[in-house]
């Protein structure tokens, strides 16, 4: 369905074409030829725009314009069995929300605090 949004610059350029060999036909010498050469070019890209909305709506399942490095990636590694999400977010065994993190196994134990001195 989307595809028919093609005939609005198919048609566009098909228009411009006819005007610009209409305005060449009335010139001379070099811009007559430029102007058919343009009008000629004007056919051919409103040609290309409906030949690949042809293209697009024979292969519906590809859609995007990153579509071969998504595929290419599912691919290579297959689907995802473990827990929680593939690469955003902590998973399940790493981190729970408002626990404790234990002290690291090494680090200094943190100093007391002075007592007042009794004098």
């Amino acid at each position: 369905m989307v595809y028919f949004l093609a005939l609005i610059p198919a048609t566009a350029l098909t228009v411009m074409g006819y005007f610009v060999f209409y305005l060449a036909s009335r010139s001379e010498g070099s811009f007559q030829r430029f102007g058919k050469y343009l009008g000629f070019w004007a056919f051919t890209l409103a040609g290309l725009v409906i030949l690949g909305a042809i293209f697009a709506a024979s292969h519906p399942r590809h859609h995007g314009p990153m579509m071969g490095m998504n595929q290419m990636h599912g691919r290579m590694h297959g689907p995802w069995h473990g827990p929680g999400p593939r690469f955003f977010g902590p998973r399940g065994d790493e981190f729970q929300p408002g626990a404790q993190t234990p002290a690291a196994p090494n680090s200094p134990a943190p100093p007391a605090p002075a007592s007042p001195a009794s004098h």
